[in-house]
């Protein structure tokens, strides 16, 4: 057996982080256990579904390094849904229901009022042909729902352990509506079987979803695959994250220079009971994963968190891991550049300012009591070459000179060399600056 697992977006927007994760989840499982990563966008929504999202999702995971072995469409796929449909019907597992919106919230309420659960009645069942043509000839347009077994379904779930849920408390669920479009479910099972799932892995709120569509399954003749229900991610607060904050978005964090590996290293992580390191490959990351790993608890989406993490990554980063993102933004220093400054760097973007602060032309800014000393210093500078060792005997041999020592000898001439109170160690970024600049500054 082959495993398959799936990743099945709308269409209807950028990804988010919650939506990355199972993602996430879905390819190293996949890539693990050498099965199938398939990407298949949920876009029978024609109104909202779009081409350019559908292009951004890609982008977003060709960006984090989900390459998905397959691509499939579920707007190519409408003959296969309504033979399903067809089936299911003629089955009598799929029958039609005339209820306005309106009448069904009023039947709810009244049950609610009672005290009672709010399940469809199943009105629909006890409807005559004759009634059937009456309410079609007065302009009603049926919608059509699955008639449920109303018995336990019950399952291993890979992540929450043993789930049963008795399918009589649920309403019948709408398949198709009346306008002849399909709802989610019906067109997921039916690719489900058509493409071979074998796992189906995906955030907890959908666990109901799962008994319902078990029923599904066996309805047309199938055997559900396994579930694996992970827990949903909510803030730093212990509040639920909004997939419409705009911050959270892969496109956002991408354009806000976060490395990929630092948002699949969090994703993968975050919410199991293994650390959250740093993996600037994907290979040390497919060693640490494993479903069994996940925690039922809801798993903790800190930004800050990701950032520091981001930070890390950024600083085991080689010049070669770089050197084209380097030259891509006209900073590329060489690799004794980026040796210097890479390990100050939160991210990569950030090089461009300590290349131009080392190669361009600035002024630093000192205080007027300590210009004799600056002035003193700079005759002390010794002649080129520099090395790693330089700028230690020059202080040296200048506090030797002006008794000056700790931050009352290194501040004032950080300041005037680079401009900065903090930054990477002036041994590394003097040889860089070069005597021409160094003097010019002091």
């Amino acid at each position: 057996m082959t495993i398959t697992v799936r990743f099945a977006p709308s269409p209807t927007g950028r990804i988010h982080i919650g939506n990355a994760r199972t993602a996430i989840l879905n390819w190293l499982f996949a890539r693990k256990s050498g099965g199938r990563f398939i990407l298949r966008y949920d876009d029978t929504d024609a109104e909202r579904s779009t081409r350019e999202f559908a292009d951004g999702i890609a982008t977003d995971l060709d960006w984090l390094g989900l390459k998905p072995d397959e691509v499939y469409r579920q707007s190519d796929r409408f003959a296969l849904y309504d033979a399903a449909a067809a089936k299911l019907k003629a089955d009598g597992r799929l029958y039609a229901c005339y209820e306005t919106a309106e009448e069904l919230d009023y039947k709810r309420k009244r049950q609610l009022a009672r005290h009672q659960p709010p399940i469809y009645d199943r009105s629909g069942l006890n409807l005559s042909d004759e009634d059937r043509a009456r309410l079609e000839a007065d302009g009603r347009k049926p919608h059509w729902r699955f008639k449920l077994d109303q018995r336990d379904i019950h399952w291993d779930d890979l992540v929450r352990g043993e789930v049963h849920i008795d399918t009589s408390s649920l309403s019948d669920p709408v398949l198709i509506r009346e306008d002849g479009s399909y709802l989610y479910t019906l067109p997921s099972v039916v690719d489900d079987i058509d493409m071979g799932m074998t796992h189906i892995i995906r955030g907890e709120d959908h666990t109901t979803n799962a008994a319902v569509q078990v029923e599904i399954f066996e309805a047309l003749g199938a055997r559900a695959p396994a579930f694996a229900h992970h827990s949903l991610l909510v803030g730093a607060d212990g509040k639920g994250l909004s997939k419409r904050l705009g911050s959270l978005s892969i496109a956002a964090m991408r354009e806000d220079g976060l490395e990929a590996m630092a948002v699949v290293s969090h994703g993968a992580l975050i919410g199991t009971s293994e650390a959250i390191e740093p993996h600037t490959g994907m290979d040390t990351l497919l060693q640490a994963f494993d479903l069994s790993k996940l925690s039922r608890a809801p798993g903790r989406f800190d930004m800050a968190e990701l950032e520091n993490l981001n930070a890390r990554i950024v600083h085991q980063l080689s010049y070669d891991d770089v050197r084209v993102r380097l030259a891509g933004m006209d900073a590329d220093g060489g690799q004794g550049f980026w040796h210097a400054v890479h390990g100050n760097l939160s991210k990569v973007q950030d090089a461009g300012e300590w290349f131009g602060i080392i190669y361009g032309d600035m002024t630093g800014e000192i205080a007027d009591e300590d210009r004799d000393f600056i002035s003193q210093a700079a005759a002390m500078l010794p002649d080129e070459p520099w090395g790693e060792t330089t700028w230690k005997s020059w202080t040296d041999e200048v506090k030797q000179a002006t008794s000056r020592k700790g931050k009352g000898l290194f501040m004032p001439l950080r300041l005037a060399l680079t401009g900065k109170q903090h930054g990477p160690e002036l041994a590394a970024l003097l040889p860089l600056i070069g005597r021409e600049r160094a003097i010019a500054r002091l």
